[in-house]
Formats: C-alpha cells, structure tokens, sequence
C-alpha cells in the first residue's frame, strides 16, 4: 500500500526554515490559564535565536553536540530549541517535573535519557532548575545545567550552516511498552514529514494559516506535528500550556474560535475530557467553523467519543467531517497514514471473537477506526510471523518505509538493526490489517491479551469501560496475568476512579460492562486512586509496567500533593536561591 509521491520540500534544514519564515508577518502566540497572551512574531524568534546560539558558543558547545531542553512552554523553549539548532548542535527536549510525589522515578528516568544521548549542557529555567538537581548530578553533562536566560545574555549572534543529512532532533519514543529509546532524526527527514503534513492539509487563500495547541513540545505531535508545520507552511501557531489544558479544556476550544484556528490535533482522550469538563457556559460566543483539521492520534482511537464530540459540539460550529483519526509514531518523526480529508471518521464492525482467534476480519459489532492511507511518500505493509506480505483483511504486524523515518536509535546499534530491515522498513510493532485500502489498527504486539487461546486487543476490553461512570477518561488497562496456583492466563483490569464510589460497587460494575461488550468475564478488577498508573511523558499508560507493580504490590497511590502546596514550596525554593544569589 503506497501513498502519492511526496512533491516538494520547501526548505533542507530546519535552520533555513527558520530563516526564512522570520520574514513573513506570522508569529507564535503563548495563551496562559486566564486567557492573557504574549505575542512572539517569527522574526523575533529567529534573533533570540541567534542570540543564544552565541551564548551557547560561548559556553563551549560544539556543532553536532546534544543539548537537552527541559522547558515549559515558553518562549524560552523556543529561544533554547532554535538556539541548539542555529549553533550547529542537536537538541534533546526531555519532560520538566510536573508533579512532586514522584520526583526519584523522574530523576532516574531523566538522568538516563541525559546519558544515553551524551548530552553536552541542560537547559531550563529557573523554576525547573530547583527541581533538577539528582538528575543533573547522576548525568553529569559535559558543560553542566544552565538557564536559557542566561545562556543568551549578550548582543551577539552565532549561526551554523548545516547539512540536511546532519541530526536536527532526538526525541525519544513513547515507552509505552519499552524504556523510552532515542530516536535520531535528519533535518531531511524533518522537513520531509512536515512537507508531506502541508500536503495532506492545503492553504487556500480563505484558509486561516493558524494553528492552535496545547501538546507538550518535547513530543513529536506537538514539536514536529505543530510547531515544525508552522515554520514550514509558514503560519501562526497559538500555544497553550498542558497543564492549562488539563485544568481546564474549554481554553482550547476558545482559542480555536478565537483565533480562528483551521487546523489542531490531540489524542483520543482530549475529546472524550472536553466532553466531561467543558461547560456549555464556558462556550459563549465560541465559533469552531473554521477548525477542518481536528486530528485524533497518539493513542488508541475511539469513534463512540469521536461521535459524542461531533454530536455535542455541533451547535458551535464544528463538523464530524473535520474529524480524522491518524496514526504515526516517533520513528517515522511523526506520520504515517492520515485519511482524506473532509470525509469524517469512517468505522468497520468485525467480529471480535474471530478477530482475537484466528486474525481474519469478517462483520461483526466491535467497530475499528480506519487511520487511513500511507502520506506522501510512505509504503505500508501488514505481514505475518514470517515477514509475508498479508492480504487485505488479515492481521499482522505493521511495516513502514518513507522519507522521514529514523536514521536510528542514537548510540544503540542493536536496537536499530532489530526496528530497521536492510531495506528500509521500520517495524512499528503495531498489529493492524488493511481493508479498502486503509489501515485499521487492533493494538500492540507486546500488549496482546491472550484468553483461551484468543488474541485480544486490550482495547477491546478498554473502550467499553470510557463511558462507565465513576472511571476517569482514558484511566484504565486491561492486562493478561497468570493468576497464583493456575496456569492459564486471565484478564485483569487496572482502572482509576473519578469519584468517591466505593471501590468494590464500581468494581462490579466494570466486570459487568467488560462481559456485556466482550464475552469475557475479567477475573480480577481493581479499583485506583487517581495518578496511579504508570504513564509515558506524553500521557500514554505503560501497561507492563502497570502489571509489574500489581503483581509486586506496589501499585499505591502517589503522594498528593495541593496546588497551594506546590506553589508555597516552589516559591520557598526561588527564595532561598535568590538570597543565595545575593550573599558574597
């Protein structure tokens, strides 16, 4: 299945992206939690740019040398990214804290990711810093941790030509199965995935060229999906914070409307919380017509939250025919099938049973979403065990082959030779089947649930359970376990609760959803405090690991800690630094 031939790339490197937007009058616009915003045009970034290029220079940081980001969204994050790229270096956005409770598992994650790719110097801010310390100090960066401002104090400006084939980004995978791996991008294989995105979702002159986000720009759909097609479109991009967003939905939408916003993506659970948490007097005023572009990735897609968004927020203006659904991962820097566009999410009953058995697709009542065909300058392939090309309708393990994909793992050779085959093809470990020419996706090879000898998605038992009061959105796994003194696997549901429920009520009552919509009786349901399950830096829950704390009790609650909390101790720290700043 191959898609159309990829047209044109308007810029080699992302450097000269840069450089050429700034002299077009599109910006970025930073939105916080009460709405204020800071406008930043194209032409200012691309001199901070420039300016902490220098300061980086200055530093001692070589071209080609990794430089880890741990920033909010800020300017400063653009000032720090930008700033890598113009001083020839490669730079490493990682995940700030966001929460207190767990801060050792943070630092030992990070301080990994700090090791695994060398990275010569950290940059963040202030704030971040007082939080940074273990993972700085077990890494120990060449050139150490310092804030952006900092680093760009000065008049002076630096900037490095480079080469399409030299590394523009390392971003790591999800890890929603694995530790996080490094995955090593070309500044080619960049403005090649942005190239193909312009293609899939053109400008007429009525369009507005502005984009609207509030995903984590250490992630590939908000960095390379929004900010990288802003720069190459050109067009403006609003940015909202994801901690915003998460405390209150109804700002994305509001800024779509008041932006005029044409194109924004988001995980299926977005939807499914604007649902829960957006109130219908929050969207006074609000005017979604010209959103035509509402993509749906990163995580499994379901089309009964797809149909409740539609349905529910039509009276503002928004249309089903913007909703597509689209699959892609790090790998391939972000794309790999979109659906056409204006059509609305398009859906396929199969039979469940015959799914999980035997792997053929005949008509059934679990409906599947089609994440559509391969994007410009993509091939994909479903094959079997043996690496067999498999007819439409049969499910297997998905390949893909494109201009953007990974140059590698950064510094594992081991692992890219296991991904990457001697002709091109990343093996994605995703399980999907092809129907009509498009891709449907039934779940992750590593994750597959395995009763009475059927293979289930864990989806299948997951998606039944998003409508199930008293369960937060998008909170709970279903995992394959050997129960103690049997020897056949069984289902286990791990779920979050919403509310104050009793544990052993809502228990039952997600057993009961499970059979209704399955057949299978899950034989151990477990109820959770919010913020329990283990989750990737861009929010995907890691159900192996979640299996692992059940199976060695440690699956408890993390500490809780308040806002008022958070902010009394955060503003003790900067005080505590500034006296020390000021002390001989």
């Amino acid at each position: 299945m191959k898609g159309p031939r990829l047209q044109r790339v308007l810029h080699p490197t992302l450097n000269e992206a840069l450089a050429s937007t700034s002299a077009t009058p599109y910006q970025l616009t930073f939105v916080d939690a009460a709405e204020r915003e800071e406008v930043l045009p194209w032409a200012e970034v691309y001199r901070r740019a420039r300016r902490t290029a220098a300061g980086l220079a200055r530093l001692g940081v070589r071209a080609g040398e990794r430089v880890a980001l741990l920033l909010p969204t800020s300017p400063g994050f653009m000032d720090a990214f930008f700033g890598a790229l113009l001083a020839g270096a490669v730079p490493v956005p990682l995940y700030p804290p966001v929460r207190l409770g767990r801060l050792e598992e943070y630092h030992q994650a990070t301080s990994r990711m700090l090791q695994v790719t060398t990275a010569a110097v950290v940059l963040t801010d202030a704030r971040v810093r007082l939080l940074l310390g273990p993972s700085v100090e077990r890494a120990r960066p060449r050139l150490g941790c310092h804030t952006v401002e900092e680093v760009s104090r000065g008049d002076d400006s630096h900037e490095v030509r480079v080469r399409p084939d030299a590394l523009g980004l390392i971003q790591f995978s999800s890890g929603s199965t694995v530790a996080p791996k490094p995955v090593a991008l070309t500044h080619a294989a960049l403005m090649a995935q942005v190239a193909a995105l312009h293609a899939l979702m053109p400008l007429d002159e009525t369009s507005p060229r502005v984009g609207v986000s509030w995903l984590p720009l250490y992630h590939d759909m908000g960095l390379v999906g929004c900010l990288m097609s802003a720069l190459n479109y050109p067009g403006s991009l609003v940015l909202i914070p994801p901690e915003a967003f998460l405390a209150r939905p109804a700002l994305w939408l509001r800024a779509l409307s008041r932006h005029r916003g044409f194109i924004s993506p988001a995980p299926n659970f977005a939807y499914g919380l604007c649902l829960k948490r957006v109130k219908d007097a929050e969207m006074a005023g609000v005017d979604l017509s010209s959103w035509v572009h509402a993509l749906n990735g990163a995580e499994p897609v379901s089309i009964q939250t797809l149909r409740r968004f539609a349905d529910r927020f039509e009276k503002w203006g928004f249309s089903a025919r913007a909703l597509r659904p689209v699959y892609g991962l790090s790998e391939a820097s972000l794309a790999v099938t979109f659906p056409p566009a204006s059509r609305g999410p398009r859906a396929l009953g199969v039979d469940p049973e015959r799914l999980a058995r035997e792997g053929v697709v005949v008509e059934g009542s679990r409906e599947l979403v089609s994440v559509g065909s391969p994007v410009p300058g993509f091939e994909v392939e479903v094959r079997d065990a043996d690496g067999a090309v498999l007819p439409e309708r049969r499910v297997g393990r998905v390949f893909a082959r494109g201009p953007s994909l990974m140059s590698g793992y950064f510094g594992d050779e081991a692992a890219t030779r296991r991904a990457l085959t001697p002709e091109g093809w990343l093996d994605t470990g995703d399980l999907g089947f092809i129907d009509d020419g498009e891709l449907y996706l039934t779940g992750r090879a590593k994750d597959v649930v395995i009763i009475r000898g059927a293979n289930h998605a864990p989806q299948t038992f997951e998606d039944p359970l998003l409508g199930v009061e008293g369960v937060r959105v998008g909170c709970a796994v279903a995992l394959g376990f050997v129960p103690e003194g049997e020897t056949d696997e069984a289902l286990l549901i791990l779920a979050e609760r919403s509310g104050l429920e009793a544990p052993e009520a809502l228990e039952e009552r997600i057993r009961a959803v499970v059979l209704a919509a399955t057949g299978v009786r899950a034989h151990t349901v477990r109820v959770l405090e919010p913020g329990t399950l283990p989750r990737t830096s861009s929010g995907k829950l890691r159900r192996r690991e979640a299996l692992q704390r059940f199976q060695a009790g440690t699956l408890s609650p993390p500490k809780k800690v308040g806002m008022v909390r958070m902010a009394v101790e955060m503003a003790k720290s900067a005080l505590a630094m500034a006296r020390a700043e000021q002390e001989p």
